[in-house]
């Protein structure tokens, strides 16, 4: 595929998601982050798939790095957004309750 067309199917699609992240209302957010870190593990399970393709087909050292620093930001995407996710479902809680 075209280089060209990448970077124009990127640019629409970050235009879109802000436009569409925008109009969400404030109430939505929880829920909204909580449904966007389930699909965060695809990321994982695409940084693995990635880093067995690289093995098999390019130098190890190279995509053992590669596959390694995909795997940690995914994880730290997840970890991060359900962090986020609790403690805004913490503020909904009643005083009282445990």
């Amino acid at each position: 595929m075209s280089p060209l067309i990448l970077i124009f199917i990127f640019l629409v699609a970050s235009l879109l998601g802000y436009k569409l992240i925008k109009n969400v209302p404030s109430l939505l957010h929880t829920p909204l982050m909580s449904g966007m870190n389930a699909l965060s593990g695809i990321t994982i399970i695409g940084a693995l798939t990635t880093v067995s393709v690289l093995l098999k087909n390019y130098n190890e050292f190279v995509s053992i790095v590669v596959g390694g620093t995909a795997v940690v930001l995914a994880m730290i995407n997840v970890a991060g957004g359900f962090g986020v996710t609790n403690r805004m479902l913490k503020m909904f809680d009643r005083r009282g309750s445990k």
